[in-house]
């Protein structure tokens, strides 16, 4: 049974999303808040398996009830946020958010989203993803950054700038060649590698130079 948390000022949104998770099969939501310091507290006092967390909300932000809970506790957390609230996506990552979605996603994709966040994986959405790396790119341009510092081999620059064109394991090896299975043991080499956590992290590092304090 995966235990959830519901977080969002909006008490519309919370009991839609207890409602409709609490008809999912190993899927129990253990309760609700209204603010990050809420969530913060309730996961430091219950067992908690995965946070669906808003970023706009009062007392304490959902980015920075990010950082405490995913410092603090062993719970995961998943923001659940709107389209234009793009421009926190990046500090939340690095304060360890494992999963960005909208919230006017189909149900199922947000189970499909916890239960990949169990499994280790970090999942965000094509959508977001895509905007994302549009306004990094506009930032970053036109000089690229210099990675050399990371001493990284041609094959592994080539798997980075291939997970920042935002290709799947499946494409990449297609394009390089390789296998599936040589490509995510080359994704979980990089992460060892840079001291990161998912391959959003890796790409946002090809496209800037930077996240988490890692550095070219």
């Amino acid at each position: 049974m995966i235990h959830i948390l519901v977080v969002d000022d909006n008490s519309f949104i919370t009991g839609g999303l207890e409602i409709i998770l609490g008809t999912m099969d190993g899927i129990e939501v253990v309760g609700t808040a209204a603010d990050g310091a809420e969530a913060v507290a309730f996961c430091q006092e219950h067992e908690v398996d995965v946070v669906l967390m808003d970023v706009r909300m009062p007392v304490m932000d959902g980015v920075q009830a990010t950082k405490v809970i995913t410092e603090t506790t062993q719970t995961k957390v998943i923001i659940l946020t709107t389209f234009d609230d793009d421009a926190f996506i990046l500090k939340a990552i690095e304060n360890g958010a494992k999963g960005y979605l909208l919230k006017n996603n189909d149900p199922q994709m947000i189970h499909h989203a916890i239960v990949s966040v169990m499994q280790n994986q970090s999942i965000i959405q094509d959508e977001i993803w895509d905007k994302v790396k549009r306004s990094l790119q506009d930032e970053v341009m036109p000089a690229a950054p210099d990675l050399s510092g990371l001493h990284l081999t041609a094959r592994e620059m080539d798997v980075m700038k291939a997970i920042a064109s935002g290709l799947s394991n499946k494409e990449i090896a297609k394009n390089l060649f390789i296998s599936e299975g040589t490509v995510a043991n080359n994704i979980s080499a990089l992460l060892g590698k840079l001291g990161l956590d998912h391959r959003t992290q890796l790409a946002i590092l090809y496209l800037t130079g930077k996240i988490g304090g890692v550095e070219g």
